[in-house]
């Protein structure tokens, strides 16, 4: 199996240094250049230059490459070795080119997350590739890069320079697509989308237009609130289906995975729970089948809020596999490595194990698992510093204990009482409204049976 393939007008040329380095020639394919083998991953090198495609997957860090790039045997190597990630080798080719060095020293630790010095700011240059590529590795490096200090300099004018010397239409949506992402990864929707407006223009191939969707539908995922824009919704639903279809052709497994997460997202909203259950279940088959433990785990986390909302919507039946798929999510979530997402799945274990269907004879095991699952919820999520979520695990909490089987030593109504009291001391009626009064129901409701259990 090929790892990368060169087209080249020049085959003996090639062929003899790839040829150099014991057993390249089993990693690199050498082929002529003809319209019918044109590959947009392929290194080219043609009329004595090696021409480097931008690497919209990101095999790599997307930082750019000096152009033109002579061909010579050390150039070509390096950059082979670089993207086999063989950083010794690709530094050992490329000590003769200071320049080219840097580039791939930054690559290297931006992949390594080692640390580094982003790129000084250039000064001068204007209007060649040079300066571009300058402003664009050195915002890449201070969006990405583990810094040894930290930088004066915004990362976004650092964006904003280098879209604004790119210097072609395909160059401009390669930088606005990595300075939209950081726009939406810091909130700034608004902003994400402008950017993503003035690169997408029809002259860009399609590689190009569909990365820029990737992106922009991310955007308008996050502009997604209740109740949901129903054109927006739609319109969100269209992109994600283009880019889906787009990089299954491609064979980009890992981020059709992702995808598939984002469209259970999408169908949720509509309430299409079946459909919802089928996307994140192929999700979760496709990061089974390509060992990436954490993504896996996080498709079984949100497979786990599916399920569970579909169970609060009038389904029971679905508390179990929710239970199932959650507790799949813990083996990578835990409370050490990921003490939010560990609360919030502990939270809704509570709930789970106080509704879900069982024999009576098996209700106090539950009930003792339930309880045990809100105490390590409220050990995160507390009045302090998450009042909201303490709040609402707290009224959770006590909608549970008025489920759970009579106690023998305890009035589980008056537990339930003295939780309710604490979500009414954070849902104030200024702050809080509906949810205030939905707990004053619960707190009256739980108050007539008080006692009761004692009699």
């Amino acid at each position: 199996m090929y790892y990368l393939t060169i087209q080249t007008d020049d085959i003996p040329a090639v062929t003899k240094a790839i040829q150099s380095e014991h057993r390249l020639d089993e990693l690199v394919q050498i082929s002529p250049i003809t319209d019918t083998t044109s590959n947009t991953d392929a290194i080219l090198v043609v009329e004595g230059a090696i021409q480097l495609s931008l690497d919209w997957s990101e095999t790599l860090p997307p930082v750019l490459l000096p152009r033109p790039l002579a061909f010579s045997a050390d150039n070509l190597l390096s950059f082979v070795f670089m993207r086999l990630e063989n950083w010794e080798k690709a530094y050992a080719y490329a000590r003769h080119d200071r320049l080219l060095a840097d580039t791939i020293d930054l690559t290297n630790r931006l992949q390594s997350g080692v640390s580094l010095v982003a790129p000084v700011r250039p000064v001068n240059g204007v209007g060649t590739f040079e300066t571009y590529r300058r402003w664009h590795n050195r915002a890449v490096a201070l969006h990405y890069g583990n810094l040894e200090s930290n930088a004066t300099d915004d990362v976004a004018e650092a964006y904003q320079s280098a879209v604004e010397l790119a210097p072609n239409a395909e160059f401009k949506a390669y930088t606005a697509k990595q300075f939209a992402t950081l726009l939406l990864d810091t909130g700034q929707l608004t902003e994400a989308n402008h950017v993503l407006e003035q690169a997408s223009v029809p002259e860009l191939s399609d590689m190009a237009k569909h990365e820029l969707l990737a992106v922009q539908y991310a955007v308008w995922l996050q502009q997604l609130v209740v109740p949901y824009d129903a054109d927006l919704l739609e319109k969100t639903k269209t992109a994600l289906w283009q880019v889906l279809q787009y990089y299954e052709a491609q064979q980009r497994t890992l981020q059709v995975g992702l995808l598939l997460v984002d469209a259970a997202q999408v169908a949720t909203f509509s309430n299409s729970f079946s459909e919802a259950l089928g996307y994140i279940s192929r999700a979760v088959t496709i990061f089974d089948n390509e060992e990436v433990p954490e993504l896996l785990a996080n498709a079984q986390y949100r497979k786990g809020i599916l399920l569970y909302t579909w169970a609060q919507n009038g389904n029971p039946q679905f508390y179990r596999p929710a239970m199932e798929a959650y507790q799949q999510a813990l083996k990578v979530f835990t409370q050490q490595s990921a003490p939010a997402i560990f609360a919030e799945i502990q939270h809704h274990l509570g709930v789970i194990f106080a509704e879900i269907p069982d024999e009576v004879k098996k209700k106090s095991i539950w009930a003792a698992v339930s309880s045990s699952s809100f105490q390590q919820a409220l050990a995160y999520f507390t009045r302090e510093e998450f009042p909201y979520e303490y709040a609402t695990v707290c009224n959770h909490y006590a909608n549970a204990l008025t489920k759970y089987p009579l106690a023998r030593k305890s009035d589980n109504y008056a537990r339930a009482i003295g939780y309710y009291r604490d979500a009414l001391r954070v849902r104030t009626a200024e702050a809080y409204p509906y949810e205030r009064a939905l707990t004053i129901l619960n707190y009256l409701e739980a108050g007539w049976y008080v006692g009761e259990e004692e009699t």
